[in-house]
């Protein structure tokens, strides 16, 4: 018995050994804190062309080099056109500086959807007006081929700051992480309507006594209080697009005309910079104009332009059909807020390379 009692003794001391080994902190804890590491998935949308113009489809990783700020980049994957679903945001200009030419964007936009989209691509349709409208919400191509052909030119006031920053701002919502997101705007650029722009007319009022000034000098201190909220404005919204991860397109129907006054020239500016900054092309066609007195020229004027806008709506689709997804984690250790700049290249080919410009670090 006094064995037994010995025995039991033992087995209970270990059996409490054994406890306590198991409650004691082991290494693990330590190994994981070591592989912890801070970094962010960063993508980069990118159009590759060669010399001609034509998009350059086939490439790889291995192809691609990437930098932040002069330090090159590990690539985690780069997803190509085939296997990455497209989120395009169309927003149509349905003010009066584009309506006498609106029948024929509006047909030409519907093909284009239509050719482009496949079955799991999206579309979303707005209109550029006194205010961003969603006419046709998230979409296949027959939903958004309605949406576009719903829609009636108006002679309203223009938001185009406000509109593209609402589209871009629904494309971070609704889009799915790891889409290929794109805004298209049909519009001259011009904004006569978005709220800061009309606030920073309104507060340049206040400094001064109207009552007393000529409309000369009334109408040159609205367009300096215009220009100076415009520019403003472009830098606000430029970073929508980039945190959106959006590539911007635009095509500006105002054609040869647009240089006839320093808003036009201005509104030109903002979607280039758009465009220059996400990888995507502002288009500046020369259409010619459609409302003259002669008919017979009207008529001819009218199928140039939509030749010439169908082969603008190719160009965008036969990019958007060869764009590549370059995907990496960085591990930097840049300030919340900070603009991060990018650099994207295909070494050892003669290619053109559009891809954003950089991206702001997100807290």
């Amino acid at each position: 018995m006094k064995k037994l009692i010995t025995s039991l003794s033992i087995v209970f001391i270990m059996s409490a050994y054994g406890l306590a080994q198991t409650a004691t902190p082991t290494p693990k804890a330590d190994d994981d804190e070591i592989i912890k590491v801070s970094s962010k998935l960063i993508v980069v949308p990118v159009s590759v062309t060669d010399a001609t113009g034509q998009a350059i489809a086939g490439l790889s990783a291995a192809d691609f080099r990437i930098s932040e700020e002069g330090k090159a980049q590990t690539i985690e994957n780069v997803g190509t056109a085939e296997t990455v679903p497209l989120d395009i945001a169309l927003l149509f200009d349905i003010s009066a500086t584009t309506s006498p030419m609106f029948k024929f964007q509006q047909e030409t936009a519907a093909k284009f959807l239509k050719d482009v989209l496949r079955p799991m691509d999206r579309a979303t349709i707005f209109t550029v007006g006194a205010k961003p409208v969603l006419v046709g919400p998230r979409g296949d191509a027959d939903a958004s081929q309605r949406a576009i052909m719903s829609i009636i030119p108006t002679k309203e006031f223009t938001a185009f700051f406000d509109s593209v920053s609402f589209a871009a701002e629904y494309l971070a919502r609704n889009a799915p992480e790891g889409t290929r997101r794109v805004i298209l705007v049909i519009s001259d650029g011009e904004d006569t309507n978005s709220e800061r722009i009309t606030k920073a007319i309104q507060d340049g009022y206040r400094k001064v006594d109207v009552n007393t000034i000529d409309n000369k000098k009334l109408y040159q201190l609205t367009v300096a209080n215009r220009n100076t909220a415009s520019m403003q404005e472009r830098v606000r919204v430029l970073r929508g697009l980039q945190n959106a991860d959006t590539v911007f397109y635009s095509i500006n129907p105002a054609g040869s005309s647009f240089q006839l006054n320093k808003m036009s020239v201005v509104g030109q500016e903002n979607m280039q910079t758009f465009a220059n900054d996400t990888g995507g092309t502002a288009f500046l066609p020369k259409f010619q104009p459609i409302d003259t007195k002669d008919g017979y020229q009207n008529g001819n004027n009218s199928r140039a332009n939509s030749a010439a806008l169908d082969r603008i709506f190719r160009q965008i689709g036969n990019e958007l059909r060869s764009q590549y997804l370059i995907q990496y984690y960085s591990e930097s250790d840049f300030p919340a807020n900070r603009f991060v700049r990018l650099q994207v290249s295909v070494p050892g080919r003669a290619a053109s390379v559009r891809s954003r410009q950089g991206y702001y670090v997100k807290n």
